[in-house]
């Protein structure tokens, strides 16, 4: 049985029909298209790829000759000597040349010696130590038990790059104290009572307890929008209340500005 599907028959397919034709929209042009062009023609250089049309062709007498692309060696010239009579070594003395013989010297180098190691300053030994039990032996002095920083002529002394940093924030500290005073002078500016510095402490802590307070009653599950949006401020503002709480402990002395 043949599985081929025809369509529907009908007399209105017998009507021709009119060609329905799809019109395309306008190809793109950039506007810039002339100017691209422009710019490319200045930049191209003539004979950049294919060499120039005609190349002058090689004359026939001028061929390659063998040997002619090796290096070539300086010329040879004649070894001579410098005219220096310092780079000139003696002559090699002759074989009826005789040396000097019968030459006695008066010295008792017995004597001498004896004499010399007699009067001769013993040398100190080198201090050293054992540190096995087998006698192993090493230096001392680069084992770290002799005193040799204490004798030092700047030992215990405190370093110039320290008291030239300890001025410069002594510096600094006096420049604040006076800028803060004149501050305080003009009414620009007033300093935190003690009393005032402890209430702000407590209000802040307790504020905290609250929030945490109400961070302990959350829910376990986290599973819809609010609940994550609530989480995600309570986190927010307990961790600012933290860094408040952090500031106003670490320091004793706060000064606030009048408005």
């Amino acid at each position: 049985m043949s599985t081929t599907m025809y369509p529907t028959e009908s007399i209105y397919n017998l009507i021709p029909r009119e060609e329905v034709k799809i019109e395309k929209p306008p190809r793109y042009v950039s506007k810039f298209r002339a100017q691209v062009k422009h710019e490319k023609m200045l930049n191209k250089a003539t004979n950049k790829t294919m060499g120039p049309v005609k190349v002058d062709v090689p004359s026939p007498e001028k061929y390659l000759l063998k040997h002619s692309k090796e290096p070539k060696l300086p010329e040879k010239q004649p070894f001579s000597y410098l005219d220096d009579e310092t780079f000139k070594k003696a002559q090699i003395p002759a074989k009826a040349d005789n040396p000097l013989m019968g030459i006695h010297t008066k010295k008792d180098f017995v004597k001498t010696n004896a004499f010399e190691n007699i009067m001769a300053v013993p040398k100190k030994p080198q201090p050293i130590y054992a540190d096995t039990k087998t006698g192993d032996k090493q230096l001392l002095e680069n084992s770290g038990l002799v005193p040799k920083y204490i004798k030092k002529k700047d030992f215990g002394k405190t370093p110039e790059y320290l008291q030239h940093r300890t001025e410069e924030v002594r510096r600094a500290q006096d420049e604040y104290d006076s800028f803060v005073k004149e501050r305080m002078r003009q009414g620009t500016m007033k300093q935190l009572s003690e009393d005032e510095r402890n209430n702000i402490l407590q209000g802040l802590k307790m504020n905290w307890g609250e929030l945490h307070h109400q961070y302990q009653g959350l829910s376990v599950v986290t599973d819809t929008t609010p609940k994550k949006y609530c989480k995600e401020r309570l986190e927010l503002e307990m961790k600012q209340l933290e860094r408040d709480i952090d500031l106003i402990e670490r320091y004793k002395t706060i000064y606030i500005a009048n408005n």
